[in-house]
């Protein structure tokens, strides 16, 4: 059926939002030169603050606004049948995203979001797989900071280490060496509904302690914990690392992407996420104070549509490093490099190349509830690398 857009950005009023119309509107321009054809739009709830954002970004007059009310049965279905796919970057998505997973499974329309809620992503996975792969709705959570650069980064590396070794490589290592940027207030929001959820829901609450919870009907070897500062052997002589906010998230969906692809990282697989911060005294003690900051929940950060200016986007960074190794002694580095701070900069491009890549290069994905590596594989290490100021390397 021939739909009026390919995509509508859900959320295009909001602080991310605004920057992957912006994203848009410079690499995809509608019926622009050089764009392959990607007809977008701007949706929110709001025509006044659409039409704002529109004309505050310089998009063209003829960027087309598309309100929707998601509490509204009839406006649901009206965005259903006028959109391929709906990017949406309004979160937290457990008190904002239940009704357009069940429509966009429902009525076969593809689906990208920013979630990092594991909790609620088994919810939608229990409530809407069976429903996505029969419509054919191709449903792709967590697009942004997490979890693309660390499910690609291992997706990459297992590939790199079965060409060298002719096998998988059972113990990979995620490794934050460098990063310069904040979270965002959308991730804030999202660990204080989580937190919110799981006191009124112990389900919840084990989910949230499970590697596994995204792999239904699968449980893998004990995991490392990643929750205490620690000397780290793998990295060398007396560095230390410290627990990363994030892994709670990349680690459930890279054992998730495992999952989905028939474990080619083997069912023993084992994983893990940690900050590196540095050698001796100085890198154990940044490690211990990183440990026991715990401001990411705090009412002191950033808020749900608040972010950084330009300047602060444009000098963030961030610097990767996925160790492979198998037990025979053999091992393989993967390093992936963003150009923007994470939370906001790197993460509204990496979430509309998702989008791009889901909908010219990946007609070979059924309908399912997906994570990016094996809804997106290759292809997205290429769009990225060439588009998205990412780099992934072999070390």
């Amino acid at each position: 059926m021939n739909k009026e857009f390919d995509i509508v950005i859900h959320g295009a009023t909001g602080f991310t939002g605004r920057l992957v119309a912006e994203y848009m509107m410079a690499r995809y321009p509608n019926g622009g030169a050089g764009s392959p054809g990607i007809r977008w739009a701007m949706g929110g709830r709001s025509a006044d603050k659409l039409t704002a954002v529109r004309d505050e970004i310089g998009a063209p007059k003829d960027t087309p606004l598309v309100v929707t009310d998601l509490q509204d049965a009839a406006s649901l279905q009206s965005l259903m049948r006028r959109t391929r796919l709906v990017l949406t970057t309004v979160g937290p998505y457990q008190l904002y995203g239940n009704e357009l997973v069940a429509a966009c499974a429902a009525q076969g329309v593809d689906y990208v979001d920013l979630c990092g809620e594991p909790a609620w992503m088994r919810q939608m996975i229990d409530a809407h797989e069976d429903q996505a792969k029969r419509s054919g709705a191709r449903i792709v959570f967590s697009c942004g900071f997490d979890s693309v650069p660390f499910d690609m980064g291992v997706f990459m590396l297992q590939a790199q280490f079965k060409q060298q070794f002719g096998h998988a490589a059972g113990r990979v290592r995620g490794r934050v060496r460098k990063m310069k940027g904040t979270f965002s207030g959308g991730t804030a929001a999202s660990l204080k509904a989580t937190m919110a959820a799981a006191s009124e829901n112990p389900a919840v609450l084990e989910w949230l302690k499970s590697p596994f919870s995204l792999t239904p009907g699968f449980t893998g070897p004990k995991q490392p914990s990643g929750t205490k500062p620690m000397l780290d052997e793998a990295l060398g002589q007396d560095v230390w690392v410290a627990p990363f906010v994030m892994a709670a998230i990349n680690t459930k969906n890279v054992h998730r992407s495992n999952f989905l692809l028939g474990h080619p990282y083997g069912q023993d697989f084992v994983y893990d996420e940690m900050m590196v911060t540095g050698k001796g005294d100085k890198g154990q003690a940044i490690a211990q104070q990183i440990a026991a900051d715990k401001s990411l929940g705090s009412e002191g950060g950033p808020k749900p549509g608040e972010g950084p200016g330009k300047e602060e986007r444009e000098s963030g960074f961030y610097d990767l490093l996925f160790l492979g190794e198998d037990g025979q002694g053999n091992q393989a580095r993967v390093s992936v490099t963003g150009d923007r701070d994470p939370g906001y900069g790197s993460t509204s491009k990496m979430i509309a190349e998702c989008a791009v890549c889901l909908l010219i290069e990946s007609q070979n994905t059924l309908g399912g509830i997906w994570t990016p590596a094996p809804a997106l594989g290759q292809n997205l290490i290429a769009r990225l690398q060439t588009n998205a100021g990412l780099s992934f390397a072999v070390e």
